[in-house]
């Protein structure tokens, strides 16, 4: 009688197809009278098929009698002391035996398979020079993983020579194909099958499981959404109540959830129906929810809370936005406060962790999810410079942008050392950083070793001049150690610090962020409303690279984060404080505010002299508008109605002067000048019963007192 263990892996066996090349590669390596190669990497996305090719390569060596171990890294903990002991455990090693020496005197050849590598991403150092080096060359080691090697394997000469990389994909149309008619799928479903699932092994498993419970649902395209209910009900064939659906729903809208995001989430909408409220308030149970979800085969636990595998995210997500986006909506809004809220209670690492939290509520647009890592991010800390950190950050300069780069970071790093944060990994060795350049606290001196501070220093003297007070900053470098500028979990804590830095940053008129690369971060950060700057750019050491900057004076921090919110579930929209392209906002200095102000005055009743008043452009205004009319609409409200908002400004200004005794004489020699004004000066003098010279004073100290109230307000 054959076991339960051999059908299963009968089983497994029957239904595997593709990956001909790969096990033919591996077939080949294992029984060659010395490895080609010491190390076999395989990568690709969650649900790719990494797991399964695993299962097939330890059945290839139990077949050639090569022992091999298994190692499944999502169950270990991401330390060496975890992974040796785990490692000593699975070969059968007494408690007294050295690891690495029995390892290390392997003379048969044997097999360690490492799966969910990115789960033990911060043990890659060690594992490269202090564990893998010393095991014996008659050692294949095979890692699986969703992301390719990291650039020390691939720059390092020796392991260049004895790593093969295989990137796995989606099964070909004809291996999908072939799954289909294993499980038994009609062929006359095949194609449709294919268009939906584009050859993912997961999403055919799931398809496939499907027809056979319910040979007799068509596959159509155009049904998608009844597709993705059956795939959704594959996933969670019973839910209690209707507060675990609602559970499960946020589970898949938030990057990752605890029993603290879920209870808030889930918190009842003023709007919910008498039924809902019932339904809810019964099984609300924030506890038992949290544990329910834990108990899901297709959530995942991770350090810092639960999520769901991708796949089933999208799944979910998709079946959520067609059957109640107004729900999907809501649960948005519910973890945005959520979100923000904790921005205000927490500090350091866990602050960037709810910043991504935050962001990650924007991943329905394609450009934001592929410019993150959404992992958890756990093995980098965020440290202030260190003296001993110069020579690896001087490194990292020259090797990504040339000696000239260097020296322009060193001078920095003498001249603005605070404004350096640097990203630490497990050993505490800088894994990368930033450098924020003040350019307003910058001597000519200091500009003049920078090319990229000069050109941003000019684009603001010729378009947006720094008024009194008022701050511009460079994120001057910014780089991973091992993958410079592009998408890495360290160039995501990056742009998370960028981020922290301008919504805490007090006075903050203008950020400017140079990239090697422009056009690739051009869908990302004008999504963000950071604007390309060519005028800006600049070439240093035969490198060029891009500028994108944003005017905090005209879209602050607070308008900002409202435009994000609205663009979180797909809705276009226009920044919160923009006028049309045709007339942008203007940032005054405070002689032209005054001397716009001094023209307002003079032409008060005057609508057709005020159209052309550059107050009319300025920040004020667009709050005044606001408070009238939705905050959508202020940016394109008539241009009478922000001469009518002007005037209202103005006025409302000049009233307030009324209160202070001390003011009520400068406000009576405004109204009688000028809001409610007598033919001459002369009769305005003699309405206040007031000397000629004595009115002109008090009309000249008004007019600077009401100007410094709108100022004040312009720039705060």
């Amino acid at each position: 009688m054959t076991s339960l263990l051999e059908r299963l892996s009968a089983e497994r066996n029957r239904r595997f197809v593709g990956r001909g090349r790969e096990l033919e590669l591996f077939q080949k390596a294992i029984t060659s009278p010395e490895l080609p190669f010491q190390i076999l990497q395989v990568c690709g996305p969650g649900g790719v098929g990494k797991t399964t090719l695993m299962q097939q390569f330890l059945r290839f060596s139990e077949q050639y009698k090569i022992p091999s171990v298994y190692v499944e890294a999502r169950n270990i903990e991401a330390a060496p002391e975890s992974f040796i002991s785990t490692l000593h455990s699975l070969i059968g090693l007494k408690e007294s035996d050295s690891l690495l020496h029995v390892l290390a005197d392997k003379k048969e050849r044997n097999i360690i398979l490492i799966d969910t590598y990115e789960a033990i991403a911060q043990l890659d150092e060690w594992l490269r020079e202090r564990f893998l080096p010393y095991l014996s060359s008659n050692t294949l080691i095979v890692i699986a993983g969703r992301n390719p090697p990291l650039s020390p394997w691939c720059s390092d000469p020796g392991w260049q020579a004895l790593m093969h990389t295989v990137p796995l994909g989606n099964l070909s149309a004809e291996e999908s194909q072939i799954y289909l008619r294993t499980r038994g799928i009609p062929s006359t479903q095949h194609r449709a099958i294919l268009d939906f699932t584009h050859g993912h092994p997961l999403a055919l498993s799931l398809v496939a499981e499907v027809f056979a419970q319910a040979k007799e649902i068509p596959f159509q395209a155009e049904s998608a959404p009844n597709i993705v209910k059956t795939l959704l009900e594959r996933f969670i064939k019973e839910v209690p109540t209707p507060a675990h659906r609602r559970a499960l729903e946020a589970c898949a809208v938030v990057r990752l959830t605890t029993e603290a995001s879920l209870n808030q989430i889930l918190a009842l909408p003023q709007n919910a129906s008498v039924g809902e409220v019932h339904a809810l308030e019964d099984t609300l149970n924030i506890h038992n929810l949290f544990e329910w979800l834990r108990g899901l085969s297709f959530i995942e636990s991770g350090q810092w809370g639960l999520f769901p595998h991708d796949l089933a995210r999208e799944v979910l997500i998709a079946d959520l936005r067609w059957r109640n986006p107004e729900l999907y909506t809501e649960l948005h809004h519910q973890a945005r406060q959520y979100y923000s809220k904790r921005l205000g209670q927490t500090q350091g690492a866990e602050k960037h962790r709810v910043l991504l939290d935050y962001i990650f509520l924007h991943r329905d647009n394609s450009d934001i999810r592929s410019s993150f890592t959404w992992s958890e991010q756990s093995s980098l800390v965020t440290d202030s410079l260190r003296e001993s950190d110069q020579t690896a950050l001087l490194k990292m300069v020259t090797e990504y942008e040339g000696e000239e780069s260097a020296k322009i970071a060193d001078h920095w790093l003498q001249r603005q050392p605070q404004n350096v944060i640097v990203f630490r990994d497990s050993h505490s060795e800088p894994a990368g950083f930033a450098m924020m350049v003040e350019l307003h606290t910058a001597t000519v001196e200091d500009l003049s070793v920078d090319q990229g501070a000069i050109a941003s220093w000019q684009y603001l003297q010729t378009h947006a001049p720094l008024r009194a007070n008022e701050g511009a900053t460079i994120f001057r470098f910014w780089m991973a150690r091992d993958t410079y500028q592009f998408v890495s979990p360290t160039q995501s804590l990056i742009f998370i610090n960028f981020v922290q830095y301008f919504q805490k940053t007090s006075a903050l008129a203008y950020t400017f962020l140079p990239c090697a690369q422009a056009d690739t971060w051009a869908a990302m950060l004008n999504y963000f409303d950071l604007t390309r700057l060519p005028e800006a750019d600049f070439t240093i050491g035969g490198r060029c690279y891009g500028v994108y900057g944003h005017d905090w004076r005209i879209v602050s921090p607070t308008a900002w984060k409202e435009i994000l919110a609205r663009k979180e579930v797909g809705t276009a929209v226009e920044s919160l404080d923009r006028t049309p392209v045709s007339e942008p906002m203007l940032v005054l200095s405070q002689s032209e505010f005054v001397e716009a102000l001094q023209n307002v005055l003079r032409n008060f009743s005057r609508l057709d002299a005020l159209q052309n008043n550059p107050l009319v452009r300025s920040r004020s205004v667009y709050e005044v508008l606001s408070g009238l009319v939705e905050e959508q609409a202020a940016t394109k409200a008539s241009l009478s109605k922000r001469v009518k908002a002007l005037q209202q400004l103005v006025k409302q200004a000049a009233e307030s002067l009324q209160s202070s005794p001390r003011d009520q004489k400068l406000y009576r020699a405004i109204y009688r000048t000028y809001l409610n004004p007598a033919p001459t000066q002369e009769q305005a003098a003699e309405l206040l019963d007031l000397p000629f010279s004595t009115y002109r004073r008090h009309l000249k100290a008004g007019v600077m007192r009401l100007a410094d109230i709108l100022w004040q307000r312009e720039i705060s």
